[in-house]
């Protein structure tokens, strides 16, 4: 993985924000009715939508959550659905512990 993708990718506010929002789509996403969303993933859409931005702007902060490997989309018909990858993340703040706190148990 291309840490300096994952490091631009946690660089951002609103990438933070998705990131927030994925965490929990049952409570976020609820009103989604295309898909179940925390089954499914979450359309680009309504991830626009929440953040209070157009969608060419969400689909790009998406697209570097989805090349830094924290999300993974899967698209069905028109629609493309976003759901986080917590594994990925897991391994990205491991890796960031090691690299601040060298030799240390965290």
């Amino acid at each position: 993985m291309d840490r300096s993708t994952q490091i631009k990718a946690m660089a951002s506010e609103q990438r933070l924000r998705v990131l927030h929002l994925l965490a929990d789509p049952a409570r976020h996403f609820a009103h989604q009715q295309s898909a179940d969303p925390v089954e499914f993933g979450v359309c680009m859409s309504l991830i626009a939508e929440a953040l209070g931005i157009a969608q060419p702007t969400a689909s790009r902060h998406l697209d570097i959550l989805r090349q830094a490997g924290f999300i993974t989309v899967r698209r069905h018909l028109k629609w493309a659905y976003c759901q986080r990858n917590d594994a990925a993340i897991q391994d990205y703040l491991g890796w960031l512990s090691q690299q601040l706190f060298p030799g240390s148990t965290q």
